[in-house]
């Protein structure tokens, strides 16, 4: 006899909902049922619900919620949020921002398919709902499938299943959490694609990584540019040819790399000095917490 077939979260969002088993809540003289012609589904009051503990989306801006409120406003909800009962209130799935919209517009309550679903159900369909409206910035992502791994202790083939994704797609989204914090922050303005954080995944030198993505970013380089820069580095030994600073003369410029110098060999540490005309920052790099407590005291600092 065949096998029944395999249960996967990642059939898709609608899939799911249809599947799972809706209930109303216990409360149903408070919460009026939805029209007959929107079977499944009611009208909850807004102030009842909270949102989930593990939604990836970090971000919701002013400008989208204000557009998307405008939508409703004038062509009313077009699909209802997705809900679970948690005691004598609801959780959210699916549907931050629709919920926050209707916050913002001040209306009472929010029709609602509610659904029975574990912790680890409900954050992987919500994981699923942003991914399938591609909503999601690469940072997002990746941390909402660390969120299915680490929470709900899966292996990345099982998160990646749950999802209805490659394994190779989510271990390539996570590798974009090894880059540094200002990196991230590029990818999640947009301001690098995936195509060129995979590229300087390759580059080990933290500081040097950091002002390759800024002269990528500043000169507007494509992927191809940056893998030639990175190869250019290989084949250099190790070092990163740096374009002269925009806005310095060839003069500062070599001043800017005299200084990186002094305080590389001042400090027994990798030094960048990121100089332009109105502002910089200075990136010393260290290797784990004893060479930290080692440029601590180097520099006066007391912990």
């Amino acid at each position: 006899m065949a096998a029944a077939p395999k249960s996967r979260l990642g059939r898709g969002l609608g899939g799911l909902i249809a599947s799972a088993v809706a209930h109303a809540p216990k409360s149903e003289a408070a919460i009026p049922a939805a029209p007959a012609a929107a079977p499944g589904y009611l009208e909850i009051a807004v102030h009842l619900v909270e949102p989930s503990p593990y939604q990836a989306r970090r971000e919701i801006t002013a400008e989208q919620l204000s557009e998307l409120a405008d939508s409703i406003r004038s062509e009313g909800l077009l699909q209802p949020i997705v809900v679970r009962k948690t005691g004598d209130k609801f959780q959210l799935i699916a549907g931050e921002r629709r919920w926050r919209a209707f916050q913002q517009l001040k209306i009472k309550s929010i029709p609602a398919r509610i659904v029975d679903a574990s912790n680890a159900s409900s954050a992987a369909l919500g994981l699923i709902e942003n991914l399938q409206r591609e909503g999601l910035n690469p940072i997002e992502e990746a941390h909402g499938y660390a969120s299915l791994i680490r929470d709900f202790d899966l292996t990345q083939e099982t998160a990646a299943d749950r999802v209805g994704k490659a394994r190779a797609t989510v271990a390539n989204t996570l590798r974009l959490l090894a880059l540094d914090a200002e990196i991230q922050g590029f990818l999640a303005k947009n301001l690098l694609s995936v195509g060129h954080a995979k590229v300087l995944l390759g580059v080990t030198d933290t500081a040097h990584r950091a002002l390759l993505a800024r002269r990528v970013i500043e000169e507007g380089l494509n992927v191809r540019l940056t893998e030639k820069l990175v190869q250019e580095r290989k084949a250099a030994g190790g070092t990163t040819r740096k374009a002269k600073p925009r806005g310095l003369s060839s003069k500062d410029a070599e001043a800017v790399a005299g200084i990186e110098k002094k305080l590389t060999s001042h400090l027994g540490a990798r030094v960048a000095v990121l100089h332009t005309a109105k502002k910089g920052r200075i990136v010393i790099e260290y290797q784990g917490n004893e060479d930290l407590q080692r440029l601590l005291e180097k520099l006066g600092v007391e912990t």
